[in-house]
């Protein structure tokens, strides 16, 4: 009997996040937890299945070594000495994630290298992939998300409708139907397929659009922005009555969705938001403070005088960091710009060493500007 519940137990909380155990990871689970109390068991659930979403997994099928690995990976979380406090993480080391829209969740794109300049098939990808985060996200939000009571919204004490729900529909939707639909609710792309037409359009294809009678929400309604459009629907043109942007979304509520994944990169598995260990350190350094100067002209004579002031200033109360971002020359040198830009690091260098403590106690962090060698002109850098 005690078996049977503990199975059920096993099998259910995995069936909430989306999984199915194989037999003999099952078996092996109920092994590992058999000694443990029931609160304890539940808590271990809710750390492995939380590991198991973050080895995106290409089926919902869990094997018996994916469930070995996420137990190792728990233990591993609690250990977490070497989790370093302040990481560099470089744009081209950063994961980049897809979201699944039959498993509804964020897989890792594995395989995929960045570049620099893309083509024109990553051009198209952008706007996709731009889609369907914020469309997954729009769904979500209480005024879409579906209900008993259907479209017609949620009741009060007194048994009267408070919040009026509404139904996304695909702009394919519209296309397949000759009769009128009288509320339409359509979220797309602004975008002008001829020139003074404008036009709302998402995977499935493109609706005209009638806003001479629109009413702007607040925000910027741009060319090739994601807007939610409201209106009614007839001869293959969508006249809007209102238009705004898409609902935001805490982070909070994004995480109790999609768990504790690191999305920015570095070497830490989990999101450092929950780190219990930066979390200490936060607590205990309330004055650590990260410096951010930008435009550092190292050509002229003037930026190094303040940066020698302000180095001095801060020797008092070290920083976690400085970070120092170009330009670093104030002009172009031509042929020589290199050699200059070499030669004005060279004194920066011999002004740093100056200052041991900062050297001992601050991290430096450069950060080139679009005048600076490697990629000039190329944003984001």
């Amino acid at each position: 009997m005690a078996d049977l519940k503990l199975r059920r137990l096993v099998t259910s909380a995995f069936k909430l996040s989306g999984f199915a155990l194989r037999s003999d990871a099952c078996s092996f689970l109920m092994g590992q937890l058999e000694p443990l109390s029931d609160s304890e068991r539940r808590e271990w659930l809710d750390r492995l299945t939380d590991h198991i979403q973050r080895q995106s997994l290409t089926t919902p099928s869990v094997e018996k070594d994916q469930i070995e690995r996420a137990i190792q990976e728990c233990c591993r979380s609690g250990l977490d000495d070497s989790e370093p406090i302040l990481s560099v993480i470089s744009s081209y080391e950063i994961p980049r994630f897809s979201y699944n829209v039959d498993r509804k969740k964020f897989t890792i794109v594995s395989g995929a290298q960045p570049e620099i300049l893309g083509s024109a098939v990553d051009k198209a990808r952008v706007f996709r992939n731009r889609y369907q985060l914020i469309l997954q996200r729009t769904a979500r939000h209480h005024l879409f998300a579906p209900s008993v009571s259907d479209t017609l919204g949620d009741l009060d004490d007194n048994g009267e409708h408070r919040v009026k729900k509404f139904k996304l529909s695909p702009v394919e939707k519209l296309l397949c139907t000759s009769s009128r639909i009288p509320e339409a609710v359509v979220l797309g792309m602004l975008t002008q397929l001829k020139e003074g037409k404008f036009y709302l359009e998402d995977p499935t294809g493109a609706v005209q659009l009638d806003l001479s009678k629109a009413s702007y929400h607040v925000g910027l309604h741009a060319d090739n922005s994601i807007v939610l459009a409201e209106g009614h629907y007839e001869d293959r043109i969508l006249h809007v009555n209102g238009i705004g942007q898409p609902p935001a979304e805490m982070s909070k509520a994004s995480r109790a969705y999609f768990g504790n994944v690191n999305t920015f990169g570095g070497p830490s598995e989990t999101c450092l938001k929950n780190s219990a260990k930066l979390l200490k350190i936060e607590k205990s350094n309330e004055d650590g403070m990260l410096i951010f100067i930008s435009d550092v002209w190292l050509d002229r004579l003037k930026v190094m005088d303040k940066l020698r002031a302000m180095f001095e200033g801060f020797l008092g109360c070290p920083p976690i960091a400085f970070v120092l971002m170009g330009d670093f020359l104030s002009g172009q040198y031509g042929a020589s710009h290199c050699s200059e830009l070499r030669s004005k690091f060279k004194i920066l260098g011999e002004l740093l060493v100056q200052f041991p403590l900062l050297l001992e106690k601050c991290h430096f962090i450069f950060v080139p500007g679009p005048g600076d060698p490697a990629g000039p002109k190329i944003l984001p850098r």
